[in-house]
């Protein structure tokens, strides 16, 4: 059992399980009915996006010092209490099952996802 942190719309890989997105905005043009057929994610997860403050402040992420003001921000929006439990509760899951968590952004080094799975690994959480 463990999470897969992935690229949402990439394709799915086998054991891969329910795809959840932690993004802040569901796919452009995209119809509902087909996130999941289109492999962006079965169940939209916003609790774990970046602010829609920051997303507008910090995009697009172009160079070391966005990253790293993104950064710090974003792990400071993390240590809210509710975001704390979201992340505790996906921590435990991904040691009785196999699921995915991702976001949109095309360079993992430079996107919420390598941070949520850091916040993850100190969890305890079990990543492939």
């Amino acid at each position: 059992m463990a999470i897969r942190i992935v690229r949402l719309g990439s394709a799915r890989t086998a054991g891969e399980g329910l795809r959840v997105g932690a993004v802040r905005r569901p796919p452009r043009g995209v119809r509902k009915a087909d996130y999941a057929s289109k492999n962006f994610y079965d169940v939209w997860f916003p609790n774990l996006a970046p602010s829609e403050a920051l997303l507008h402040e910090a995009f697009p992420i172009a160079d070391d010092k966005t990253w790293r003001t993104f950064r710090r921000r974003f792990l400071a929006e993390m240590k809210s209490p509710a975001a704390k439990h979201d992340l505790d509760l996906l921590a435990a899951l991904s040691r009785t099952a196999d699921f995915s968590i991702g976001c949109y952004c095309e360079d993992e080094s430079r996107c919420h996802r390598s941070i949520l799975r850091e916040l993850l690994e100190k969890r305890g959480a079990a990543l492939e």
